[in-house]
This record gives C-alpha cells, structure tokens and sequence, in this order.
C-alpha cells in the first residue's frame, strides 16, 4: 500500500467574489483504503474532490497523484490518469441504453474509424459479471431505476479503467437496500484494488464502510483518523465543534382539523401507463405525513396533481376546505408550498443571486417587497428579505448577492426550503 498514492498540500479555493471554499488543506489519500470525507453542508467536502477530479481549479497548493505533481485541466484528464468520479446527480444521457451511455467519449475504433461494437460489449458484459452489477446493457437509462443509474455510472469509469473512484454523497438517492448492495459493490471493488473516496455525511454509513475518514469543517481539515474503535459522537463532535444530542423526544402531535384531502386521484401518463389509481389522502394540521416507496411508483405524479403541475385527470384536491383540483399554481401557492425533489432543475436558478431566488415565488404574493412604485421590486427590500432567509435558516454564503451555484448542495436546499 502506498502511503503517498494521492497528496494534497495547502489547498485554497475562493469562489468570486470571495467565498473560501477550501483554506489550506492537507490531505493524503492510501491507495488501496476506502478513505471518507465527512462534514456538514458547506464543510468543503465536495469542493476538495472536484478540485483533486479537475472540475474546478484551485486557487493555490499542490496536488501530487503517484509521486508526480499534477493539475488536472478537465474530468477527461483525471480519467486518462486513473481518477473518476460519480457524482450527485448523474451524468447519463437518459434516451440512451446502458451499453451507449458507458462508451460514449471512449468509443473503441479501428484503424479506419469503424466502431469495433463487438469487442466493446464484450468488455462491458465482462464488467458487468465481474463485478456482480446486474444490469441488462440493451435497457434504456431512462426506464431503470436509480440505484442502477449509479450502477451505470460506475461501470462507466471501471471501462476506463480508473483506480480511484470518489463517490459524492452517493446514498442520498437511495433506499436502504440499494446502500447495502452499494457497499457490497464498494467493498468487491476494494478487493480488487480500487481506491474509494467516499463523501459523506452519514455517519452510520462512514463507521460502516472507511478504513480512514477525514472530517472537515468551514474549509479546513480538522483531523484524519483511521477508523478504529470510534463513534458517532466523536465525529460529531470533530464535525460541528461541540457536542451533538442523538436522541431527540418527540411528543406525540396535536393534530387539528383536516387541511389538506385528496380523493380518488388517478393520473395516466402520455405513455398510457397508469401511475396512480384512486390514491385518497387526508393530512390534518400540525401532522407529518411520510409517503414512502421506491422511485417510480406514483410519489411524484401525485405531488404533481397537488401542486398543480400536471392536470387531475380523475378525483379531488382540498385545501382547508377549498377544491383546487382546477385552481391555478399561483392560487395554490397562497395555500400551500412546494419543495422539488432536484433543487437546481426546478427549485432553483442556478446563475442569479441568492436574493433573486430568494424573493422568486414570494414577490407576488408579498407587498413588502414593492417599492414605491407600484410593480416594481424594492432592492434594498429583497435584499434584507434574503438576508433574513440566511439568518434563520443558518445558510452559509458570502453575501445575498452571490450566485445560488456558488453554495454548497445543502445550503442550496436551505435556500430553496426558505
């Protein structure tokens, strides 16, 4: 095992105008360890790995992979050295199939540029058994489920032939099963001589899995510690700087009075295929209802009818007492609101400012927010609104007028939910 396969020397990232992503950190990675990279929203985490994959540059340090100095330009160049990455949403081409999506950029040609298509799904068949992934190659990306997207994902950079995969909060999308066929896949992939980088901030999953984790907090690296004998609440504690309450009382709720009803939704979709049947739900005040379920089975076509993105085909939404099956989106938004399940596609614009966003569902229905001149938006205003929104949701960004793209995935959220 070699003890300097990946060194990293005072790392610095600043984000414009001058968010420090990344303050001087140091890190060696082993080759052959599953290494684990832990912090809170904003620590860094994500920020170091696409550092170290070429996704972003850094400001200064250093960077040496297998005794040589490096910087990678681009993903395609930490590829061709041996490093790859699977990130938090996925970089598949739906409409393809499994096969295309993992040889698209890598095509094997012959010596007058015909595809030698044979030898290719050989190789990716081969993968495949090797690594027990279970996937057809003919099926379409867009028809399997996400636990197999990630599948598809990895197996795109074992056909590059990569030795060092970083795995970006890789369970956030799962369900409980597909993480413990993930980390068996994990693990089989570790046998075999693969180094994992695992980000994370589970911390069940990272004493389950790492040989080593390393914890970050606000841009820095508080320790690296080999995983023995540790608990939770010690990298709890390493991770936020204090000590971390894991048992929380919950009282049961006083629920009050029906506030939301839905009564025999059924929604086909324009393939023909029925994705919900009759579903009635009824949601009280000061309740939480949980719906559970894998991914594709109707959670998010009846989010859909409720908020009014897709039409109710058959059935009834209530409101406290109000039938909005045929109401607007903007009057069902002054009865209720909306979080998406992916924040930067349909929760977010990614290239305005965190008070652009901010004030971006609110500016209709919010009078504060006007100047003096009717229909036009007060700066000053927006910007203390936003400033609010940070202050009580704890969102760490440099200024209200930074980018949204420039924070971290969780304070995204935090953004979104505000």
């Amino acid at each position: 095992m070699d003890d300097h396969f990946i060194e990293m020397r005072s790392l610095i990232k600043v984000y414009p105008p001058d968010t420090l992503a990344l303050d001087r950190v140091d890190l060696d990675i082993r080759e052959g360890e599953i290494h684990s990279v832990i912090g809170e929203n904003g620590a860094g985490k994500s920020t170091l790995m696409k550092v170290l994959y070429g996704m972003i540059p850094t400001s200064s340090g250093e960077i040496s992979f297998r005794g040589r100095r490096v910087r990678y330009a681009s993903p395609r160049e930490a590829v061709a050295a041996g490093i790859g990455m699977v990130h938090q949403e996925f970089m598949l081409v739906p409409s393809y199939t499994i096969y295309e999506n993992v040889i698209l950029g890598a095509e094997p040609v012959g010596r007058l540029g015909a595809l030698r298509n044979a030898e290719a799904r050989r190789r990716v068949r081969s993968l495949i058994d090797r690594y027990g992934l279970n996937l057809n190659i003919d099926d379409r990306v867009r028809d399997t489920s996400v636990g197999a997207q990630q599948k598809v994902e990895i197996l795109k950079l074992l056909y590059r032939d990569v030795d060092v995969l970083i795995m970006d909060e890789p369970t956030a999308v799962l369900t409980p099963q597909e993480t413990g066929e993930l980390f068996r896949r994990l693990r089989d992939l570790n046998a075999a001589g693969k180094t994992i980088i695992f980000i994370s901030h589970k911390l069940d999953e990272v004493l389950e899995l790492s040989d080593t984790i390393t914890v970050m907090r606000r841009g820095r690296r508080v320790t690296t510690t080999e995983n023995r004998g540790l608990g939770k609440a010690d990298l709890a504690r390493a991770m936020v700087g204090r000590d971390v309450v894991f048992s929380v009382e919950k009282p049961p709720a006083r629920c009050g009075d029906v506030v939301f009803e839905a009564r025999g939704l059924s929604y086909v979709d324009a393939g023909g295929r029925q994705r919900l049947d009759k579903v009635s739900l009824a949601v009280r005040r000061g309740e939480i209802v949980g719906i559970a379920g894998v991914e594709g089975n109707g959670q998010f076509e009846l989010v859909q009818l409720v908020t009014g993105l897709a039409p109710v085909q058959s059935g009834q939404v209530k409101i406290c007492g109000r039938d909005v099956a045929r109401a607007s989106v903007i009057e069902r938004r002054k009865l209720m609101c909306y979080v998406p399940q992916d924040r930067k596609a349909s929760g977010s614009a990614q290239k305005m400012s965190l008070t652009d966003n901010s004030i971006m569902t609110h500016h209709r229905l919010n009078q504060q927010l006007e100047s003096g001149w009717r229909a036009l938006l007060s700066p000053g205003k927006s910007r203390r609104f936003a400033q609010n929104l940070v202050d009580t949701f704890g969102v760490l960004a440099p200024s209200v007028d930074a980018p949204i793209s420039s924070l971290s995935g969780g304070n995204q959220q935090k953004v979104v939910v505000g």
